[in-house]
């Protein structure tokens, strides 16, 4: 059928081709407010991890108990600027420069008391 036929089609029954109107203007319209909404939680889900990074090293002092991402538990024995230096052995007092950014967490009793229990 070519558009005349069509048209013709269309004038005898009295009803109008559909057209992409609301219903096609509304899919890139969600998809849009999809994707601003994964970028903004995402951005503020990262704001929030490096508060807390920031606030962990703030309050990262000698005697405390850290893991490293390495893997490495040792004990805080002085902190600096951007390095921490941590005993990782008392029998010979092995002592090992980090990076701050390296300390992945500081180890508190309950979490040790957690692990032995498992």
């Amino acid at each position: 059928m070519n558009g005349f036929s069509v048209m013709l089609l269309l004038a005898q029954t009295g009803s109008k081709p559909a057209g992409p109107g609301f219903g096609g203007a509304m899919l890139p319209a969600l998809m849009f407010a999809m994707i601003a909404f994964m970028l903004l939680s995402s951005r503020s889900q990262k704001k929030r991890e490096k508060r807390e990074r920031d606030e962990m090293y703030a309050r990262m002092s000698k005697n405390d108990r850290v893991q490293t991402a390495g893997g490495v538990i040792g004990i805080v024995h002085a902190v600096k600027a951007n390095e921490v230096v941590l005993k990782v052995d008392e029998t010979t007092n092995t002592k090992m420069t980090f990076l701050k950014s390296s300390v992945i967490k500081i180890i508190t009793d309950d979490q040790t008391t957690e692990t032995a229990k498992s």
